[in-house]
């Protein structure tokens, strides 16, 4: 009997994890949605006099941001290309992706700071990933700070390691989106998890549970695509798991994120 397909549990916030489970189902994976957390609303303060751009470091800081404003002629810096295409699909007509991280979205608005007119205002998380504001303060750029949005956990410790502890049908990674996810397993999990990967967007997610002792490996990019070649990589290192996707259809060319990927056949 064949070997099911390898099992991949989605932790990101919904309706992102959706399109993640479609990328994976792609490559043959069985994707098993289950976040870790979830987004509530912040109504923070959104004073927009003096403010001569604007700055977004997550796809939900641009939403939050957007459904409570209805100003759209600011520019916006991005930090990545799918929260440049929130920004557009929201009706900001000025956008720039650093497509990068926090510090490649610092880097790109400290290269077009003369065009800043005013303040900069960085709309976002209670608990962000990085510190902008204070990556641009050697650069003379004075950064405002809204608070749109806060990530909460979702299921507790019991929860989590009972997800992971299914021996019938085990999960062979899981994926890691953000380091508020990262810290939020490592809080959960005592000990390695022999056979079990982790594939994290970020050095700052994957830290807490290498810390651990947990397999953790991390994205060449912060992006998902990026990911997704981790984990094929991953996957196809390991034997247990490689003749799983023998019966499977090509991974060559498949693609990801919009892009032509040259995926090594497993």
């Amino acid at each position: 009997m064949n070997r099911p397909a390898p099992r991949v549990w989605v932790t990101r916030t919904m309706p992102a994890a959706l399109r993640t489970a479609d990328r994976l189902r792609a490559f043959g994976l069985r994707p098993e949605l289950r976040p870790l957390l979830e987004v509530r609303p912040v109504d923070g303060q959104r004073d927009l006099s003096g403010v001569g751009a604007l700055a977004f470091s997550s796809v939900n800081g641009v939403r939050e941001f957007a459904r409570r404003e209805r100003r759209r002629d600011l520019p916006v810096f991005a930090v990545g290309d799918a929260t440049a295409q929130a920004a557009l699909v929201a009706g900001f007509p000025q956008v720039r992706s650093a497509s990068g991280d926090v510090g490649d979205l610092a880097r790109l608005i400290l290269d077009h700071r003369a065009r800043i007119r005013g303040h900069l205002l960085w709309a976002g998380a209670r608990e962000p990933a990085g510190d902008l504001a204070g990556a641009l303060a050697p650069g003379g750029v004075e950064t405002r700070t809204c608070v749109v949005y806060e990530t909460a956990s979702v299921m507790d410790d019991a929860e989590i390691a009972a997800v992971l502890d299914d021996a019938a049908d085990p999960f062979a990674a899981v994926l890691v989106h953000s380091p508020r996810a990262g810290r939020r397993l490592a809080e959960a999990l005592v000990g390695p998890r022999q056979g079990l990967e982790f594939v994290c967007i970020s050095s700052a997610a994957a830290e807490p549970l290498a810390a651990k002792g947990l397999s953790a490996r991390t994205a060449d990019r912060p992006n998902e695509a990026q990911m997704l070649r981790r984990l094929l990589e991953a996957l196809g290192e390991r034997a247990d798991w490689r003749a799983a996707f023998t019966g499977s259809p090509s991974h060559s060319g498949r693609r990801v994120s919009g892009r032509r990927k040259r995926i090594v056949r497993l």
